[in-house]
Protein backbone atom coordinates (compact mmCIF):
# COMPACT_ATOMS: atom_id res chain seq x y z
CA UNK A 1 0.00 0.00 0.00
CA UNK A 2 1.59 3.25 -0.91
CA UNK A 3 0.89 6.17 1.79
CA UNK A 4 -1.80 8.19 2.63
CA UNK A 5 -0.86 11.87 3.29
CA UNK A 6 -3.48 14.22 4.97
CA UNK A 7 -2.86 17.53 4.52
CA UNK A 8 -5.09 21.04 5.39
CA UNK A 9 -4.73 23.80 8.04
CA UNK A 10 -4.70 23.62 11.58
CA UNK A 11 -7.57 22.30 13.04
CA UNK A 12 -8.87 20.54 10.22
CA UNK A 13 -8.87 17.08 12.63
CA UNK A 14 -5.12 15.85 10.59
CA UNK A 15 -3.94 14.10 13.60
CA UNK A 16 -7.57 12.36 15.04
CA UNK A 17 -8.68 11.46 11.51
CA UNK A 18 -4.60 10.51 10.77
CA UNK A 19 -4.82 8.03 13.75
CA UNK A 20 -8.99 6.65 13.19
CA UNK A 21 -7.77 5.86 9.58
CA UNK A 22 -4.61 4.27 9.93
CA UNK A 23 -6.38 1.82 12.61
CA UNK A 24 -8.97 1.37 10.02
CA UNK A 25 -5.83 0.28 7.36
CA UNK A 26 -4.07 -1.34 10.15
CA UNK A 27 -0.29 0.42 9.36
CA UNK A 28 1.17 2.56 11.21
CA UNK A 29 0.41 6.68 11.74
CA UNK A 30 3.10 9.56 11.48
CA UNK A 31 2.48 13.20 12.49
CA UNK A 32 5.26 15.13 10.52
CA UNK A 33 4.77 17.85 13.66
CA UNK A 34 4.99 14.64 16.81
CA UNK A 35 8.13 13.91 14.61
CA UNK A 36 10.15 17.03 14.69
CA UNK A 37 9.48 17.15 18.46
CA UNK A 38 10.98 13.50 19.19
CA UNK A 39 14.03 14.45 16.81
CA UNK A 40 14.65 17.46 18.77
CA UNK A 41 13.85 16.77 21.99
CA UNK A 42 11.75 19.93 22.32
CA UNK A 43 8.27 21.23 21.39
CA UNK A 44 7.50 23.17 18.09
CA UNK A 45 6.86 26.91 20.03
CA UNK A 46 9.94 26.35 21.54
CA UNK A 47 11.51 25.47 17.77
CA UNK A 48 10.09 28.51 16.66
CA UNK A 49 11.28 30.28 19.25
CA UNK A 50 14.86 29.93 18.30
CA UNK A 51 15.52 29.00 15.18
CA UNK A 52 12.70 31.06 14.19
CA UNK A 53 9.91 29.90 11.40
CA UNK A 54 12.97 28.84 8.84
CA UNK A 55 14.65 26.93 11.34
CA UNK A 56 11.46 24.97 12.06
CA UNK A 57 10.53 24.41 7.96
CA UNK A 58 14.13 23.21 7.23
CA UNK A 59 13.22 20.54 10.08
CA UNK A 60 9.41 19.62 8.09
CA UNK A 61 11.12 19.72 4.73
CA UNK A 62 13.59 16.87 6.19
CA UNK A 63 11.34 15.12 7.69
CA UNK A 64 8.51 15.13 5.50
CA UNK A 65 11.20 14.32 2.69
CA UNK A 66 12.06 10.75 4.33
CA UNK A 67 8.77 9.80 5.91
CA UNK A 68 6.99 10.67 2.46
CA UNK A 69 9.52 8.10 0.83
CA UNK A 70 8.02 4.91 3.39
CA UNK A 71 5.58 2.98 2.22
CA UNK A 72 2.52 1.86 4.08
CA UNK A 73 1.58 4.90 6.39
CA UNK A 74 -0.92 7.35 7.15
CA UNK A 75 0.79 10.76 7.56
CA UNK A 76 -0.69 13.74 8.66
CA UNK A 77 1.43 16.77 8.26
CA UNK A 78 1.62 20.42 9.74
CA UNK A 79 -0.54 23.24 8.00
CA UNK A 80 2.23 25.05 6.57
CA UNK A 81 4.00 21.80 5.07
CA UNK A 82 2.89 22.74 1.58
CA UNK A 83 4.23 26.16 1.24
CA UNK A 84 7.38 24.70 -0.09
CA UNK A 85 7.60 23.32 -3.10
CA UNK A 86 10.17 20.68 -2.54
CA UNK A 87 7.21 19.71 0.37
CA UNK A 88 4.20 19.64 -2.41
CA UNK A 89 6.56 17.79 -4.63
CA UNK A 90 7.25 14.88 -2.20
CA UNK A 91 3.83 14.34 -0.94
CA UNK A 92 2.84 14.18 -4.40
CA UNK A 93 4.89 11.52 -5.04
CA UNK A 94 4.63 9.83 -1.66
CA UNK A 95 1.15 8.66 -2.06
CA UNK A 96 -2.39 9.44 -2.36
CA UNK A 97 -3.18 13.17 -0.71
CA UNK A 98 -6.14 13.88 1.33
CA UNK A 99 -6.87 17.73 1.78
CA UNK A 100 -8.66 17.85 5.04
CA UNK A 101 -10.60 20.84 4.44
CA UNK A 102 -12.16 23.35 7.23
CA UNK A 103 -13.71 26.53 7.46
CA UNK A 104 -12.17 29.46 9.34
CA UNK A 105 -14.46 29.27 12.30
CA UNK A 106 -14.33 25.88 12.81
CA UNK A 107 -10.06 26.29 12.96
CA UNK A 108 -10.57 28.70 15.46
CA UNK A 109 -13.13 26.65 17.49
CA UNK A 110 -10.89 23.47 17.33
CA UNK A 111 -7.90 25.65 18.36
CA UNK A 112 -8.79 28.48 20.71
CA UNK A 113 -7.24 27.09 23.43
CA UNK A 114 -4.49 24.95 21.96
CA UNK A 115 -0.93 26.46 22.96
CA UNK A 116 1.28 24.86 21.52
CA UNK A 117 0.53 26.67 17.77
CA UNK A 118 2.91 29.64 17.31
CA UNK A 119 1.09 31.62 14.33
CA UNK A 120 -1.38 31.92 16.57
CA UNK A 121 -0.06 33.71 19.61
CA UNK A 122 -1.39 37.12 18.65
CA UNK A 123 -3.71 39.46 19.27
CA UNK A 124 -5.92 38.81 16.39
CA UNK A 125 -5.69 34.72 15.78
CA UNK A 126 -8.87 34.71 13.68
CA UNK A 127 -7.16 37.10 10.58
CA UNK A 128 -4.14 35.36 10.83
CA UNK A 129 -6.36 31.67 10.18
CA UNK A 130 -8.08 33.92 7.45
CA UNK A 131 -4.59 34.81 6.27
CA UNK A 132 -3.06 31.15 5.98
CA UNK A 133 -6.64 30.11 4.10
CA UNK A 134 -6.36 32.60 1.59
CA UNK A 135 -2.44 31.72 1.16
CA UNK A 136 -2.51 28.14 1.72
CA UNK A 137 -5.61 26.97 0.59
CA UNK A 138 -4.80 26.82 -3.29
CA UNK A 139 -1.56 24.82 -2.20
CA UNK A 140 -3.53 21.99 -0.51
CA UNK A 141 -5.42 21.99 -3.75
CA UNK A 142 -2.79 21.79 -6.07
CA UNK A 143 -0.85 18.78 -4.37
CA UNK A 144 -5.07 16.81 -3.31
CA UNK A 145 -6.01 13.34 -5.30
CA UNK A 146 -8.75 13.73 -2.47
CA UNK A 147 -10.65 16.81 -0.85
CA UNK A 148 -12.66 16.51 1.89
CA UNK A 149 -14.78 18.72 3.73
CA UNK A 150 -14.75 18.20 8.10
CA UNK A 151 -16.50 21.10 9.10
CA UNK A 152 -19.18 19.99 11.88
CA UNK A 153 -18.62 16.03 11.32
CA UNK A 154 -17.36 13.26 13.18
CA UNK A 155 -13.93 12.14 12.73
CA UNK A 156 -15.63 8.35 11.74
CA UNK A 157 -17.52 9.62 9.02
CA UNK A 158 -14.77 11.73 7.91
CA UNK A 159 -12.70 8.72 7.95
CA UNK A 160 -14.89 6.29 6.70
CA UNK A 161 -15.28 8.99 3.47
CA UNK A 162 -11.78 8.86 3.10
CA UNK A 163 -11.87 5.13 2.66
CA UNK A 164 -14.54 5.40 0.04
CA UNK A 165 -13.10 7.94 -2.11
CA UNK A 166 -9.40 6.39 -1.83
CA UNK A 167 -11.33 2.45 -3.01
CA UNK A 168 -12.80 4.87 -6.13
CA UNK A 169 -9.37 5.58 -6.74
CA UNK A 170 -7.06 4.08 -9.27
CA UNK A 171 -4.01 3.10 -8.43
CA UNK A 172 -0.92 5.49 -8.70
Amino acid sequence: MRNVILVGPMGAGKSTIGRLLAKELRVPFKDSDKEIEQRTGADIPWIFDVEGEQGFREREQAVISELSQQDGLVLATGGGAVMRPENRQALHAGGRVVYLHTSVEQQIDRTSRDRNRPLLRTANPAQVLRDLMATRDPLYREVADIIIETDERPPRMVVQEILARLEALSPR
